[in-house]
C-alpha cells in the first residue's frame, strides 16, 4: 500500500482536511475529532496510536508556585485548542471542583512551538503542549510541573480518524492501513534506535528528546482504538463543559477494523508475543 504523508500544525487543521476529502485518514489527539463529531461532523474514530503524552510546563520561578490544581487559580495558561492535554487539565480542574471558566485564564494559541515561546517570555504563567515539546520546553530551560497521566492515568490521546463514507467504500484498504500499523508496533516495541531515527525523518528535533520522549514512560503508543477509553474522554469532555452532547459516542467507534487486521497479522505471524499480547489486551 503506497501512502502520502501530511504534517500539520495543529488537530484542526488535519481533521478539516478530512472533512473536505483532501486527506483520507489521520491521527489527531482525542479532543478534536470528539469536538468535531459533537457538531455533527460524520468522523468515526477506528484505532489508536498514542496514549498520554502531554504536559504542563513553565518557567523555574513559576513552577515552584504551582504545586497542585488549586494554585492554577488566579494563573494564565496558553495552550492550543482542541489537544489532548487542553481537555485533560480543564477536566482535572473541574473534577477538582475549580471552576476554569472563572477562576483562571486560559489562553488559545495556535501552536505548541507558540505556547512555548508565551511561557518563556512569560506572558502566561504556564502551557500546555506534548511530545516532544515537552522535552524540549524543558531543554529550553523550562520546568516540567505535571505530565497529564498524572491528572488522568492512561487517557487517549492520538485516535485513527475517517469519514464514515470513506470507510464503507473502501473497509479492506483500512484494514489493510491499520495491519501495517500493528506491525509498525512490534517495530516500535523492538527496535528503539531504529524507531528514533525514523521520527527524526519527520521531527526535527535531536534524537536524545525524541527518544526520552517516545521511550521514558509518559507516552504510550499502542495502535488499539481502545473504545473504553474514548467512551471514557466524551465523558470527561462533556463534564469539563468542554462540549455540550447527548450523542451516542459508541455509535462513532469501529473496532472491526482493528480486529480484523490484528487476525490478519496473526494469521501469518500466529506464533509472534507481541502480537498475541495485542490480541489479550483488545477489547471490542
Amino acid at each position: 500500500m503506497d501512502a502520502e504523508l501530511f504534517l500539520f500544525t495543529n488537530s484542526g487543521e488535519g481533521l478539516n482536511a478530512i472533512s473536505s476529502g483532501k486527506v483520507d485518514v489521520g491521527s489527531f489527539g482525542t479532543a478534536a475529532p470528539l469536538t468535531f463529531i459533537s457538531k455533527g461532523t460524520d468522523f468515526v474514530i477506528f484505532g489508536g496510536q498514542q496514549t498520554e503524552g502531554h504536559g504542563i510546563v513553565a518557567l523555574p520561578e513559576k513552577a515552584k508556585e504551582l504545586t497542585d490544581l488549586n494554585s492554577f487559580k488566579g494563573k494564565t495558561v496558553a495552550t492550543v485548542r482542541l489537544a489532548t492535554g487542553d481537555v485533560i487539565f480543564r477536566a482535572a480542574l473541574s473534577e477538582a471542583g475549580i471552576d476554569w471558566k472563572n477562576e483562571l485564564t486560559i489562553n488559545e494559541l495556535d501552536s505548541p512551538a507558540a505556547v512555548l515561546e508565551a511561557v518563556k517570555k512569560g506572558s502566561v504563567d504556564a502551557g500546555i503542549v506534548w511530545t516532544p515539546f515537552i522535552k524540549l520546553g524543558e531543554k529550553q530551560g523550562l520546568e516540567i510541573v505535571k505530565y497529564s497521566g498524572e491528572l488522568v492515568k492512561m487517557h487517549t490521546c492520538c485516535r485513527q480518524v475517517a469519514l464514515s463514507t470513506k470507510i464503507k467504500e473502501n473497509k479492506e484498504d483500512f484494514v489493510r492501513f491499520t495491519a501495517a500499523l500493528i506491525k509498525a508496533y512490534k517495530f516500535y516495541v523492538e527496535n528503539q534506535d531504529e524507531t528514533v531515527d525514523i521520527i527524526a525523518k519527520y521531527a526535527k528535533v535531536d534524537k536524545d528528546i525524541i527518544k526520552q520522549e517516545t521511550y521514558g514512560g509518559h507516552i504510550h503508543s499502542i495502535p488499539d482504538p481502545d473504545k473504553n477509553g474514548v467512551v471514557r474522554f466524551w465523558e470527561l469532555i462533556n463534564k469539563s463543559g468542554y462540549i455540550n452532547s447527548d450523542l451516542n459516542i459508541e455509535d462513532f467507534i469501529d473496532t472491526s477494523i482493528y480486529k480484523l487486521a490484528l487476525e490478519d497479522v496473526l494469521k501469518e505471524y500466529p506464533d509472534d508475543a507481541v502480537y498475541k499480547k495485542l490480541k489479550a489486551d483488545f477489547k471490542e
